[in-house]
């Protein structure tokens, strides 16, 4: 299944479905601006990023690699940069 699409899923399983039906999330949609994802729901986020990539994929390793200003303008599109890099 393509990356967009399962991290798609994971952001509406995370933020809920009627706030997401609301919004056109993209590649440039920035998960603490665009998203408005606070760090629990990151965490959870990540937390479906490791249950469905496995061992495969460090997110929060990754993560936590980035200083203030890159956690802020985290965008999806990086996020699926970084796993189809890793899964590569």
């Amino acid at each position: 299944m393509d990356t967009v699409v399962v991290l798609k899923q994971f952001i509406t399983e995370v933020i809920g479905e009627e706030f997401v039906e609301e919004m056109d999330i993209d590649m440039n949609s920035s998960f603490t601006k665009d998203l408005e994802m606070d760090s629990i729901e990151i965490v959870s986020f990540s937390e479906k990023i490791k249950a469905h990539y496995g061992d495969q994929i460090d997110f929060t390793g990754w993560l936590s690699n980035m200083d203030l200003d890159q956690l802020i303008n985290l965008n999806l599109g990086m996020i699926v940069n970084y796993i189809d890099d890793a899964r590569n």
